[in-house]
């Protein structure tokens, strides 16, 4: 006997898709609104003549991006590596805001 409610694996395959590029989509609007906020950071730092970079918020940031990975059943050095890879892309931007002043000796 045939099981006619099991989904086509073609079918299955094509929902599974779509929802991946959800996510992505998603991802990449969130990333967008990361940037956003943190360029006002970059600004304030400027502005303020603080340093582009805070090593310990980092620190503490992938502390707790490691946490919520693990809880999240996702490889913590997978979420760490992302995690420094948009950091240095948001530091160089706070440099192009003008902290690179602040880094001078």
């Amino acid at each position: 006997m045939v099981d006619e409610t099991r989904e086509d694996p073609y079918e299955t395959l094509l929902r599974l898709r779509a929802s991946i590029d959800n996510i992505d989509a998603a991802l990449v609007h969130m990333l967008a609104e990361r940037f956003r906020a943190t360029k006002q950071v970059g600004v304030l730092k400027a502005t303020n003549d603080l340093p582009a970079s805070d090593p310990d918020r980092e620190r503490q940031q992938v502390a707790r991006l490691r946490t919520l990975a693990e809880d999240a059943h996702l490889d913590p050095e997978f979420a760490e590596k992302w995690f420094k890879f948009v950091v240095a892309e948001v530091i160089r931007h706070h440099v192009d805001a003008g902290a690179e002043e602040n880094e001078r000796p």
